[in-house]
């Protein structure tokens, strides 16, 4: 199977890229990059063709696309892949506005191929393991999710709404929701959002936190806060603590790590060593594809969880729970 990667704007490109090296039967096909000096570099480090143009890689003939871009050209590089026949998987958020996101899953039924949302905290054992334990009914009735999803600033085009869609709401709002509604199997019905640049003082939001009511009566906060700071030893966090009405589970995705004290740098950093989830739904992916099973998380999800963080910057704008768009 042919697989290239539209795009390393984003940095869990170079996670894909290097999950598309190691595993079997994938040929990585190489890169193509609007940033010509991206494209190059970042082909010469894993070892493949830097594509002049999207349009030369997809003139290639691969089977499937990751893209990784700025979220404002995801709408216009899976249209692309699209009407060249060829499978998506797009990182998250999947769009920045609901018109985009639906143009970009009509665009794929039309073409006959799959669009899955690049959401790899659904692929962790951990998340899997706590997601047995509520569908077989040992967590008893769901009441409530407490989730956060913190991390550190990553500025660049992140902070630029014309090309991110906004701050730390819409870049870390969607894994959290996405795995809520994964576990529950409902939808979110009505969101209220706190939202403000308190920790960081400049032109984007570094702070929110939602309140969320599901359809089935859950109810489930979110911390998604840029509020590491820049010297803290790893990028952030996802956990959830799930309460039902007999028991309590309480997950830290990212907690198996090595602490590493480094003299060359001065630094103290936390260097994982658990289960590699971006790897995991590389090739969750790429095994779709190939057998033609229809990818584990769809466009529509990723839709989903897009519509709550939306929802998130309308209730922030008007002071009171407002729903997400439905579709």
């Amino acid at each position: 199977m042919r697989v290239g990667i539209m795009s390393m704007a984003h940095m869990h490109g170079r996670s894909y890229a290097a999950a598309l090296k190691s595993l079997p039967g994938v040929e990585f096909t190489g890169i193509a990059d609007h940033d010509a000096e991206r494209a190059s570099s970042t082909a010469e480090h894993y070892g493949v063709k830097a594509f002049a143009s999207y349009d030369e890689l997809l003139a290639d003939k691969p089977d499937a696309v990751i893209i990784c871009s700025e979220n404002i050209n995801h709408r216009p590089l899976t249209e692309k892949s699209a009407t060249a026949g060829v499978h998506v998987m797009c990182e998250k958020p999947l769009a920045t506005t609901i018109e985009d996101g639906l143009a970009m899953i009509a665009a794929c039924k039309t073409a006959g191929v799959q669009l899955m949302t690049a959401f790899p905290c659904r692929f962790s054992p951990a998340t899997v393991r706590l997601r047995t334990g509520i569908l077989d009914g040992r967590l008893g009735k769901i009441l409530a999710i407490r989730a956060t999803n913190r991390g550190k600033c990553p500025y660049g085009w992140f902070v630029k709404k014309g090309l991110s869609g906004g701050g730390a709401v819409i870049d870390h709002t969607v894994h959290a929701t996405d795995l809520m509604r994964w576990l529950l199997g409902t939808e979110v019905v009505e969101v209220y959002a706190e939202i403000d640049n308190k920790l960081l003082h400049q032109d984007f939001e570094d702070t929110g936190f939602l309140t969320m009511e599901f359809s089935d009566g859950v109810f489930a906060t979110l911390d998604t806060s840029w509020s590491r700071p820049t010297g803290f030893p790893t990028w952030g966090d996802v956990t959830l603590s799930v309460v039902g009405d007999k028991g309590v589970v309480s997950l830290d995705m990212f907690s198996q790590n090595l602490v590493h004290y480094s003299n060359k740098t001065g630094a103290v950093t936390w260097e994982p060593w658990g289960s590699n989830v971006d790897e995991l739904m590389v090739a969750a992916f790429v095994d779709a594809i190939r057998t033609g099973k229809p990818v584990p998380v769809t466009g529509e999800d990723g839709l989903r969880a897009a519509a709550v963080a939306l929802a998130a910057y309308e209730s922030a704008e008007k002071c009171m729970a407002v729903a997400p768009a439905s579709f």
